[in-house]
């Protein structure tokens, strides 16, 4: 079942408590489920890439809420470090706690863009019952250049449907090192690759927000 034509109206407005921090795009219609995406490791909820994928998904009917990871909670710029990965997923469980209500009786899904997408992957696979699908754009498999140093060691504990929108030319995975990967998850998945393009996506010059809410809708969406 492909999306059906975008034509829904949206209105977006920041949230903001102690624990998330997000820009919330609200569908004028009823709600058919509720997107959670975090960003990338130099990023910040309004990245190119997050607002394209939210509008999109928005004008289908869902809730997207973008947030800020704790680390760019503390400071404006600069990447994450390691020792805090733990707050920042603790950070994404904080968010589908906060939003989970506004699904109106549709599906949670968690995921981001790059390194935010890795830290949900990560938080499902701690605790499958966090959302009820996984969404990921440009997951970074391994450092470029680097193909030895695989981020693969909680795939086999990710237990939901997953979508995972890749760039044929993104130096974190190739086409092959990723369908490998994606082999290791014990739910259904599928992959939409972008025809040349790298890690960012291009959503301004390639279909890219379209063909991730196509997917969003037909693979992670659906109910029997």
């Amino acid at each position: 079942m492909a999306a059906e034509p975008a034509n829904t109206s949206c209105e977006t407005t920041t949230h903001e408590d102690e624990t998330v921090l997000a820009e919330v795009s609200r569908p004028t219609t009823d709600p058919r489920g509720v997107v959670v995406l975090a960003h990338g490791a130099g990023g910040n909820r309004h990245a190119v890439i997050l607002r394209s994928v939210a509008e999109a998904l928005c004008a289908q009917g869902v809730v997207v809420a973008r947030i800020d990871l704790p680390y760019r909670r503390r400071r404006p710029k600069g990447p994450p470090s390691p020792s805090t990965a733990a707050a920042d997923r603790a950070g994404i469980v904080a968010a589908c706690a906060t939003f989970r209500d506004e699904a109106g009786g549709g599906p949670l899904i968690v995921g981001g863009h790059s390194y935010g997408g890795r830290q949900a992957s990560m938080a499902v696979a701690e605790d499958p019952e966090l959302a009820d699908g996984l969404l990921l754009t440009s997951y970074p498999l391994h450092p470029p250049g680097k193909p030895d140093r695989l981020r693969t060691e909680h795939l086999p504990s990710v237990r939901i449907p997953t979508v995972i929108v890749h760039g044929s030319t993104d130096p974190f995975a190739t086409t092959a090192e990723l369908a490998d990967a994606v082999e290791l998850i014990p739910a259904p998945t599928r992959i939409v690759e972008i025809d040349k393009v790298g890690h960012n996506l291009n959503p301004d010059r390639k279909p890219t927000a379209e063909l991730t809410a196509e997917a969003v809708m037909d693979f992670l969406l659906v109910r029997p």
